[in-house]
């Protein structure tokens, strides 16, 4: 005999489930700022990276670095902050979160160097682990089981408003404030959404929560800043053969298999490994991952396109990608109707093909393209990316039962967080080492110091091409040229990336029929009691 994931019998008290509506907006107001600081940072990276006073002179690696100390301590924590949430009690924990996710933002935008900025991007990361987590358990735990996907997809939505606000924000303020205002912004949100949760959202907690797992969590992140910072490494010199870039990823794996077994032999773990005996579990956890892994990628090159080789303000570019969120607003709350029809297998595999397409067809895109063709390429990622969210989030949510829903949320988010944070590390070094390989002839004329840093990045290039003056003219080309070429071929490995992720999930996810026999194995993730 199994326990049951939920019981049939509604189990929410009647003053909780007559403001569960407004329970979900504030829940979506604690997502919003997380989503939307990396939305606004991705319109912001181009300025950040011009030399001071206009922005803190950051070079591709240190961009990387700012994006990736976010996303690897928000990732090595979240099963800890999941864990706390259901031990201590997810509102307090939800509280904390948002208050050092203020406190990161405001020390980030008065930051004076890269290295503080990346530094105070950690600490917002920090916040933000016990942020993410705790909203969707909270909303597990305020809807019935019936009202989930629906609520779920709402969830979902919001995400794809963020992304929309994100960009558009972060135009605004870059063309009337200084770079760091796109943090400074979070700080009143921040007030709001407390002053809103301490007034409406309820507490909840596991009655038996698990015990902590401090060795598995160092295990994590030391292993993830490992393999990532050995990936950038190896971008940064364009020499993924050099024993320091080895050594480093390769310690990085053996830390993360030392990880994987612990894990496995502890009455304890942060992940608890049983669950991916499921199959569908699994590969509905990887499809999060891969479509992450290559949407991040394409995200951070497609800001240098439209800004560094066809020339738009960060306004414009927010606005660019205006159709991306767009289509995630449109599509995620109704992405439930297409699984009742077709199932979680056919609208989930359709998603990452039409990705891996529109990833593909990056690499069309020239210095020259109709700007409309960008404009459909996005909205088409974001119908995609709606119809893979929201299916294979109910999938993981349901598969616990309700009072691990801060574990079942962790381990979506790490996952999710893990790909994006590797979608930049090795997608970013692709780029990068593509384009140092396709620039580096046209920079014989300039010194030798010189030629090393003007190779790293287009905005690097570019740089130097204006210190030079007029005769500084003749390197603008090769670099769009060299870029464009850097990006086909970024483009095409993340389009690979997303047909392997539409295999996984055309094999392992069940179809209309299968779906209420699935939904009945997955419970079997639960032991007996």
């Amino acid at each position: 005999m199994t326990t049951p994931a939920v019981p049939d019998s509604p189990r929410i008290p009647e003053a909780v489930h007559r403001r569960r509506w407004a329970i979900l907006g504030v829940l979506m107001l604690s997502l919003l700022i997380v989503v939307l600081d990396n939305s606004i940072l991705n319109v912001a990276i181009k300025t950040i990276s011009t030399p001071a006073p206009t922005g803190l002179g950051a070079t591709q690696s240190e961009l990387e670095w700012a994006i990736n100390s976010y996303t690897l301590v928000f990732a090595g924590l979240l099963f800890t902050a999941g864990l706390l949430g259901d031990r201590l009690g997810r509102k307090k924990v939800l509280l904390g979160g948002l208050v050092l996710f203020g406190i990161g933002s405001a020390l980030a935008a008065w930051s004076g160097s890269p290295t503080e900025l990346i530094t105070f991007r950690a600490v917002m990361g920090f916040g933000a682990a016990f942020v993410m987590p705790a909203t969707l358990a909270v909303l597990m735990n305020v809807f019935e089981r019936e009202e989930q996907p629906k609520a779920i997809g709402i969830w979902a939505g919001g995400v794809g408003l963020a992304i929309a606000i994100g960009p558009i924000t972060g135009g605004v303020l870059l063309d009337h404030f200084w770079w760091g205002s796109v943090f400074l912004i979070n700080v009143p949100i921040v007030i709001l959404a407390v002053a809103l949760m301490v007034w409406l959202v309820p507490d909840s907690r596991d009655p038996k929560p698990g015990r902590l797992d401090p060795v598995g969590v160092v295990l994590s992140v030391v292993g993830l800043v490992l393999l990532v910072y050995g990936i950038i490494k190896g971008g940064q010199l364009a020499d993924f053969t050099d024993p320091q870039v080895l050594a480093t990823i390769g310690a990085g794996v053996a830390v993360l298999v030392g990880f994987v077994v612990f894990e496995a032999r502890s009455d304890h773990p942060s992940i608890d490994v049983r669950y991916f005996k499921n199959k569908v579990f699994s590969a509905a956890i990887a499809a999060i991952a891969l479509v992450f892994f290559a949407l991040m990628g394409v995200t951070f090159f497609s800001v240098f396109y439209t800004q560094s080789v066809r020339g738009y303000s960060p306004l414009q570019t927010g606005l660019l990608m205006l159709p991306l969120a767009a289509a995630q607003l449109i599509f995620a709350p109704r992405a439930r109707l297409m699984v009742d029809r077709f199932g979680n297998r056919a609208t989930t595999t359709a998603g990452m093909l039409i990705i891996a397409a529109m990833l593909a067809a990056f690499a069309t895109l020239e210095a020259d393209t109709p700007i409309w063709i960008l404009e459909v390429i996005f909205f088409l990622m974001g119908t995609g990316m709606a119809h893979i969210m929201t299916p294979t989030s109910v999938v993981i949510m349901q598969a616990l039962p309700r009072e691990k829903a801060g574990s079942a949320s962790a381990l979506s988010n790490t996952f999710r967080q893990v790909g994006g944070a590797l979608g930049i590390a090795v997608l970013g070094s692709v780029l990068s080492a593509a384009y140092r390989t396709g620039v580096e002839d046209k920079l014989g004329a300039l010194p030798a110091d010189v030629r090393h840093t003007a190779g790293e990045s287009i905005e690097a290039t570019l740089g130097v091409a204006a210190k030079l003056g007029p005769q500084g003219q003749s390197l603008i080309v090769p670099a769009h040229d060299a870029f464009l070429h850097a990006m086909h071929l970024t483009a095409l490995c993340g389009a690979g990336v997303a047909v392997i992720g539409a295999v996984v999930v055309g094999l392992f996810l069940p179809g209309k029929a299968a779906a209420r026999q699935e939904s009945e194995e997955e419970q079997e993730l639960v032991p007996a009691e």
